[in-house]
């Protein structure tokens, strides 16, 4: 195992479309991290230069204790998954399995040894005969990480492998996934934009956007202390509700050193409930429901009013019949706001 540590990474690509801004990031031995950000952000180009794939502009990545920037992707002492499988066709299981070591020249005793363990953890040895079309898409992506775990690499890296299964296998791959890396404890890069998956996989977060790092924490801090209106705005389903402090009477019972100073204020639908406020440490906002989604366990209504330029989401527990049209008010603890100021970062 190994650390992987980039420090001021840049990929510009012709034409001066600046893809990566300057990245800087210390993964420890055994860590596992997940970038996870929209499509465009830069996570995946990030993945590919630690790879090898993708060349470095400007910056320095090393794997353990070698600088890598010229060192081909062969030789880096990694192991990567991706979405599509990238399993041989005509081969079976454990001729895939076996490939990697063979042009490695390992002993044929060593690889049969390595496969016959990797195929216990991940449960595949009932298909080593088969070949890749004979197996469903969950036996694949098996097959896939049995392809990395087999090299036995100093880290491993995961392209979002999980986005061509069904949800609820992708639930199922997520538990495997993290309960194997915590069994294996190899150093792991995990690129994805399923901010649910982020959330569950990850030791740290890397939360990207626009090619630049907006906030890097364990999830449970990210969500809880978003550091930016951004991560505010994409870690959370339903997204954090955010609204401007724009010197109208948006909610009774704010601060008043807050209205009128411009920045947004964010609260977190499950931190809002339907009524008025009770306490003096309460706010208060009055709305009309727009929408009522019931999702079993949860139900979620989403409130507007004028002023706003998006509903407000309330995340209340079980299964609750509102009609859309109704009036109500809704009411949150002063002390789960969140402010951020006129430069969208964070002001407490």
């Amino acid at each position: 195992m190994a650390s992987i540590v980039l420090s001021n990474v840049r990929k510009v690509y012709p034409g001066g479309q600046e893809a990566v801004k300057g990245i800087s990031l210390d993964i420890a031995d055994g860590e596992f991290v997940v970038l996870v950000g929209p499509s465009g952000c830069g996570k995946s180009t990030l993945l590919r230069m630690v790879a090898g794939l993708e060349t470095i502009t400007e910056g320095e990545c090393r794997i353990g204790d070698r600088v890598v920037n010229t060192v081909e992707p062969a030789e880096r002492d990694i192991a990567m998954v991706f979405q599509n499988y990238a399993l041989y066709p005509h081969m079976s299981v454990r001729q895939n399995l076996a490939y990697g070591l063979r042009n490695r020249g390992t002993h044929k005793d060593e690889i049969a040894r390595r496969i016959a363990q990797t195929a216990k953890v991940l449960e595949i040895e009932p298909f080593l005969d088969r070949k890749p079309r004979q197996l469903s898409g969950g036996q694949r992506q098996r097959v896939a990480m049995g392809r990395a775990i087999v090299r036995e690499p100093a880290a491993f890296l995961f392209d979002e492998p999980l986005s061509n299964l069904d949800a609820k296998l992708r639930v199922q791959m997520r538990a495997e996934i993290r309960s194997l890396q915590h069994r294996l404890r190899t150093t792991s890069l995990y690129v994805t934009h399923d901010q649910l998956e982020a959330m569950t996989l990850a030791d740290r977060l890397v939360v990207m956007n626009g090619g630049a790092v907006e906030q890097v924490g364990t999830p449970l801090d990210v969500y809880k202390r978003p550091r930016t209106l951004f991560v505010a705005g994409f870690i959370g389903s339903p997204a954090m509700n955010l609204v401007p402090l724009d010197g109208q009477a948006i909610a009774s019972g704010l601060p008043g050193a807050l209205v009128g100073t411009g920045g947004t204020l964010g609260i977190r639908p499950e931190d809002m409930r339907m009524g008025a406020p009770r306490n003096e440490g309460e706010i208060g906002l009055d709305l009309t429901i727009a929408a009522v989604e019931m999702v079993g366990a949860e139900t979620y209504v989403y409130g507007t009013r004028d002023g706003l330029a998006a509903p407000v989401a309330i995340r209340m527990p079980g299964y609750q019949r509102h009609e859309i049209g109704e009036r109500f008010g809704v009411s949150a603890p002063v002390d789960r706001l969140h402010i951020f100021g006129t430069d969208g970062v964070r002001r407490d």
